[in-house]
């Protein structure tokens, strides 16, 4: 299965600098739409999330369909978290979003769900890096803005 990644969680990797660490955690195709790229290119064109290496990264664009999903979500969500949203529900791709009113819908619409912590517990649990670690990468990404469910990795990882 395919996990397909918001801005959110794009950001949170990109802001400390680690971007190889959702790469490492997933043995399938790891993506995102175009909607969702822009919105973290935007953040990095003034200066918000620094600039990293995504050329691994795919880039999925909308069908007709997904993208009658899309607008109809976007009464509701930012466009990142509506595009991801409609492909991962019409390709049957799990989702990785930080996004309170995304994560919602995606449970109602029984679409499987990761986010910045799971993905972190991910990489820890396989030994990319150790929970010191991960615990300072998720401090970090808290001191510039996340707002995380934990406050140490080893709450999920437990």
């Amino acid at each position: 299965m395919t996990v397909l990644l918001d801005n959110t969680v794009l950001s949170n990797f990109a802001t400390v600098r680690r971007s190889e660490l959702i790469r490492a955690a997933f043995v399938e195709q790891v993506g995102t739409t175009e909607h969702a790229f822009q919105e973290m290119q935007d953040g990095v064109a003034i200066g918000k999330i620094p600039p990293c290496n995504w050329d691994w990264l795919a880039r999925v664009k909308l069908t007709p369909v997904e993208q009658a999903q899309f607008e109809t979500f976007c009464e509701h969500l930012g466009e990142g978290e509506a595009s991801c949203l409609s492909v991962a529900r019409e390709r049957g791709y799990r989702l990785a979003t930080d996004d309170k009113d995304a994560r919602r819908l995606a449970r109602q619409l029984g679409i499987a769900l990761t986010g910045t912590v799971g993905i972190l517990a991910i990489v820890v649990k396989q030994g990319e890096i150790t929970l010191v670690e991960g615990d300072r990468l998720l401090h970090e990404m808290v001191a510039a803005g996340y707002r995380s469910i934990v406050t140490t990795l080893r709450d999920v990882l437990a």
